[in-house]
């Protein structure tokens, strides 16, 4: 039930030898694809593709993927988009976005109780998410995790604004610590191939050059 059925590939075939592949791509990031859409030429291309549940996937336009992809289109380096933009601009690999937390209103992400921690040339992240789109399906290899600095220079008594003490880190699902807890459902319904994970992450080390914009 994690896997996608085998008409998705098909799909996905189709939309790029129709040139419907990647139409979420801005003006601005042409170089990476796209066909060069406006947003209000992308918001109709998006009201055709609400009509279909497996739209949005075959033409590789669907949350968060396309939230990631132009996060790391924008502020990746170089590295870090050779290393993790090519599988989700061909639609090998799907990704997931970090931030919601169990225990408090994490749309004010002053709430956020997760942490990253620089230790080293790595960067060390604890904490426990959910509602974490995608994190279940088998083809998701990586995620983008939000969380609150610690450590040396960090905290209540480093001068810092409350409002500065948050980084985003990219953080590969085979990591060590990294764990699905279990898919939520929504209405009694699970969501299947793609769900909505809770994840735990405890002693997770990455590189310190998965730092977004660091």
């Amino acid at each position: 039930r994690w896997t996608n059925p085998p008409v998705m590939a098909q799909l996905k075939a189709k939309a790029k030898a129709l040139g419907l592949w990647n139409a979420f791509i801005p003006l601005e990031h042409r170089e990476f694809g796209g066909q060069g859409l406006t947003f209000s030429e992308y918001a109709a291309f998006c009201e055709e593709m609400g009509k279909s549940h497996l739209a949005p996937e075959a033409c590789n336009c669907a949350a968060p993927d396309t939230g990631n992809m132009e996060t790391l289109m924008k502020y990746g380096t170089k590295h870090q988009q050779e290393q993790w933009l090519g599988g989700l601009l061909d639609g090998s690999t799907r990704s997931a976005f970090l931030m919601t937390e169990p225990e408090v209103a994490s749309s004010d992400a002053l709430n956020i109780s997760a942490t990253i921690e620089r230790v080293g040339d790595e960067y060390v992240l604890n904490g426990r998410k959910w509602w974490s789109s995608g994190a279940a399906h088998r083809d998701c290899k990586v995620g983008i995790f939000l969380g609150k600095m610690t450590g040396e220079g960090w905290g209540k008594d480093s001068g810092r604004s409350a409002h500065s003490q948050h980084s985003m880190v990219i953080v590969p699902l085979d990591s060590p610590g990294f764990r699905v807890v279990r898919p939520l459902k929504v209405f009694g319904y699970d969501h299947a191939p793609h769900g909505h994970a809770e994840v735990e992450l405890r002693g997770v080390r990455v590189p310190a050059a998965n730092l977004l914009l660091g």
